[in-house]
């Protein structure tokens, strides 16, 4: 048996920040000239989502582009459920937005011209080229900026390898029987040392990310496990529209490799699906006319149901996108990271078609924020793909993610600072209580129930969508609920058993949320409502009601 450390001494900050991504670090610098910060990663640093953002930046900077040629685009790829007023205002700050990051030396692409300050380019579901770009690796190059001046920060702490387990509240406060319900902090567990540790400050900032490994297959990290979204629904926080799940329409098929995207900037810029070999007589047939005037233009969802329509009607495990047409000397100026990414792979994109299948790209859904990006618990903040702002509705706009994470980052910082002298002080916190559980000697339970639940999501709660396959995953939801929290309440926490737990509770979100749903909008299909109700609303889930 593995000896636990003994509890460890409160870590006592102004303001926690859970997550180092776009939103977490944004947050944390604009918080550090005035507050100290302790910003917490599951992993290293860069481990998170934006790393792994290839496309861009959204901002009307095109001459003839406006404002709100932007909004429109972005509520009518939403299915018209997003929150305007969000809209408008994460619209507005995007340009602000982008001057912080240069200014941060971020290299983004320069324009073609003396007149054009950066390259734009366009991907689907855009009016108008508006995307600010590093190449293909823009996130990257923007979480290395953000890491720089981070750890530049001398009011600015960062802890790696840090697993949140659960927020801490009013119950968890020693010797107040009836403390004030508020967000004080966060248990997280040290991977290295295997304790829990009490991280405690006045505010606390969620910014962990999406949800998107609850499905088999994932554009997204490993950590990318709706730690955030469950922890929140624990301390009774609201959470909305979990039923939007997008599916990115173009993940590489490769043995080898099983989350590597090809970005939707490939075809902003000519790229073309096509059937693959594979497809006997039709292939090499350009197949997404079928489904919209758009072609491979078309939002996310409208093509991620095109491409599983066609690999069903025809068997297929994939279909291809062709780059062929297009100079090879254009395809690797625009494209170097995938290039030569591929070209590893033993695929040459300039010479053969790319063989690609939808995966579990980004989760629109989230806690329920306003426009300061409080949630219902107060001292607790939530912003980015953790969060639902009402920024993206029933499907998120390309390339508005890395913005919403920048701007709300800044707007959290603002509400924390403006309130800050009405926060009383923080009171005494209970150390993590491991009395009564012991180490497992069944680790196979996760691994098993892991596997077994991102399978069933993947096959009945995925791109389409029937009322049986909901209710057989509710069935298996709550069975394995039930399993894992017998599990957590006699064993040890682990990383793995921390990340299983929040995932299933994703998961029965994500069923209950769809199963209210009676219509197809944005990214929610099914086969029994296939029609889209004439008025839009939110799906809100309360913990009072559960």
């Amino acid at each position: 048996m593995r000896k636990r450390p003994p509890a460890a001494e409160a870590q006592v900050f102004d303001v926690i920040v859970i997550g180092s991504g776009a939103a977490g670090l944004t947050a944390a610098l604009n918080l550090a000239d005035r507050f100290n910060v302790a910003v917490l990663s599951k992993g290293e640093l860069s481990a998170g989502s934006t790393s792994w953002a290839q496309g861009g930046i959204a901002a009307v900077l095109e001459p003839g582009d406006t404002f709100e040629s932007h909004i429109e685009d972005t509520m009518v790829a939403g299915g018209g459920l997003n929150d305007r007023a969000t809209v408008e205002f994460v619209v507005e700050n995007a340009a602000p937005a982008i001057e912080r990051l240069a200014a941060l030396g971020v290299p983004f692409n320069p324009g073609e011209t003396v007149s054009e300050r950066f390259h734009l380019t366009r991907e689907g579901g855009h009016s108008h080229r508006r995307i600010v770009h590093v190449d293909d690796a823009t996130g990257w190059a923007v979480q290395k900026a953000l890491e720089r001046a981070a750890q530049a920060h001398p009011r600015i702490t960062i802890a790696t390898g840090r697993v949140a387990v659960d927020l801490i509240t009013e119950r968890n406060v020693e010797g107040q029987r009836f403390a004030e319900r508020r967000c004080h902090g966060v248990y997280a567990f040290n991977v290295d040392t295997h304790a829990v540790e009490r991280f405690i400050g006045k505010a606390v900032v969620l910014a962990t990310g999406g949800a998107s490994r609850v499905y088999q297959y994932s554009t997204n990290p490993d950590g990318s496990t709706g730690d955030g979204i469950a922890m929140a629904w624990r301390a009774g926080c609201r959470v909305s529209n979990m039923e939007f799940n997008q599916f990115h329409p173009t993940c590489l098929y490769h043995p080898e490799v099983k989350n590597f995207l090809i970005t939707e900037a490939m075809r902003g810029e000519g790229g073309q699906l096509r059937l693959p070999p594979a497809a006997a007589a039709a292939a090499g047939e350009r197949f997404m006319a079928r489904y919209d005037e758009r072609l491979e233009l078309a939002p996310r969802d409208v093509v991620a149901r095109a491409i599983d329509a066609e690999m069903k009607r025809l068997g297929l495990e994939n279909v291809v996108l062709d780059m062929t047409h297009l100079a090879p000397e254009f395809v690797i100026h625009h494209f170097p990271t995938i290039h030569a990414r591929l070209l590893e792979l033993g695929i040459d994109c300039t010479k053969q078609p790319i063989p690609v299948v939808p995966a579990a790209h980004y989760t629109c859904g989230g806690v329920l924020v306003d426009l300061n990006g409080r949630t219902d618990l107060p001292g607790l903040y939530a912003i980015g793909e953790v969060s639902q702002s009402g920024l993206h509705g029933a499907n998120r706009l390309a390339s508005n993610s890395i913005l919403e994470c920048l701007v709300f980052g800044a707007a959290v910082a603002d509400d924390i600072a403006a309130s800050w002298d009405a926060i009383g002080a923080t009171p005494p916190i209970r150390a993590w209580d491991e009395s009564r559980v012991t180490d497992s000697d069944e680790e196979v339970v996760v691994s098993h129930n892991w596997a077994e639940l991102r399978r069933f999501m993947w096959d009945y709660v995925g791109i389409v969508r029937t009322d049986k396959r909901l209710e057989r995953a509710a069935h298996r939801v709550r069975l394995l609920r039930k399993e894992i929290a017998e599990y957590y309440s006699n064993f040890h926490v682990t990383a793995d058993l921390i990340e299983l737990r929040n995932l299933v509770q994703v998961a029965d979100l994500i069923v209950r949320s769809a199963q209210a749903r009676h219509e197809s909008r944005g990214l929610h299909f099914t086969l029994d409502y296939p029609q889209t109700n004439a008025v839009a609303r939110d799906t809100i889930l309360d913990p009072v009601d559960r």
